[in-house]
Parts: C-alpha cells; sequence; structure tokens
C-alpha cells in the first residue's frame, strides 16, 4: 500500500487525475487545489462544470483549512461510520472551479485505509467523483469502469480491484441559517 500511496501523489504533485478506491466507490481524483487538474476531470467525465464534485479531507483539522465553519451539529454526523458527505458554505483555499454556484463545496472524511493515508500524506484535498461518464451508470467494482475512464486518468491504483463498491454516501448541506438539511439518506 506504502508503494501505491507515494505512486499517487506524485501524479497529484503533477497536476494529474487518478483512478482509486474510496470508502464508497471508485473514484476519479485529483488535487482539489488545482484549476486545471478539476478542469481534466470534468473533461474525464464529459461533465459540465456546473455540477459540483466532492473533495475528500483526511480530517477536521484538514477540513478546517478550507472551510470557514464547522458547525459542532455537524462532528456526529461526521465521526459516524456510515459515508458522510457535507455541503459547506464559503469554502476557501480550493480551485475555484470546484466550488459551486451557490459559493458551497461537498466535503467528505473518508473511512477508508488507502483514501486517508493518500490525503494525509498528500496534505492536500483531493477530488472525489464516480468513476463513469455522466449520465452513466455507476461501477460498483474495478470491472465495470469503462475504457474511455481508464485511458483518461494518469494512473490507476493498483489495490482493491476485487472489491465490491458500497453505496453512495448520504449527503447534508448546512443552509444559510446554520441549519443541517438531509439531501440524501
Amino acid at each position: 500500500m506504502i508503494d501505491e500511496v507515494e505512486n499517487a501523489i506524485k501524479v497529484l504533485k503533477n497536476g494529474g487525475v487518478i483512478l482509486y478506491p474510496t470508502d464508497t466507490v471508485w473514484g476519479i481524483g485529483c488535487d482539489a487545489t488545482n484549476v486545471e487538474a478539476v478542469k481534466n476531470i470534468f473533461k474525464i467525465k464529459k461533465r459540465t462544470s456546473e455540477k459540483a464534485l466532492i473533495c475528500l479531507v483526511h480530517d477536521i483539522k484538514m477540513l478546517k483549512t478550507y472551510v470557514s465553519k464547522v458547525p459542532e451539529e455537524i462532528k456526529p454526523l461526521i465521526s459516524d461510520p456510515t459515508p458522510t458527505t457535507i455541503i459547506y458554505n464559503n469554502p476557501e483555499n480550493i480551485a475555484e472551479n470546484l466550488v459551486a454556484r451557490d459559493n458551497t463545496l461537498a466535503i467528505r472524511i473518508p473511512k477508508h485505509e488507502f483514501s486517508n493515508r493518500l490525503i494525509a500524506k498528500f496534505g492536500r484535498p483531493i477530488v472525489s467523483t464516480s468513476a463513469n461518464i455522466s449520465g452513466s451508470q455507476t461501477p460498483t467494482i474495478f470491472s465495470e469502469i469503462t475504457n474511455s475512464i481508464l485511458e483518461g486518468v494518469d494512473h490507476v491504483v493498483n489495490l482493491e480491484k476485487e472489491k465490491k463498491g458500497s453505496i453512495p454516501s448520504r449527503i447534508f448541506k448546512i443552509d444559510g441559517d446554520g441549519k443541517i438539511l438531509t439531501i440524501r439518506k
């Protein structure tokens, strides 16, 4: 696993795009602070830039570098073992094309050994979007990923290729008043 983390970090540092296992499904990822790398993900997925992407951070400390306010009410959701994505207001220090038009950003702290090691060692958030062309079925196992995705990325992590992915993460949003809204259970 250590070699796979190092190989992925080399690609990320050079602005490349990786295909990697996460706590939900296989993801397409890049340095979430690199505008050009984020553009490449939209291109690979054939996805319009109006559709926001999720990014992953290592822990709450890293989260606070990219989000001005982390409400206390969110912490139990983040700590829960269920994959949970939170949409935060007013992100900062992040690629501008990763931020939604309403000035929000979806962020998850994965409970996944490889993803956590990668993000911690890389020291920056990583984009995480499902490994499919926009509008197509999300692959639940590596063998279902299409050739166009495999050929579009710069590096494929050689781990967990037989593991079946779980359901997508649940999603909550913090509204302008600090109220927590359920988007997807």
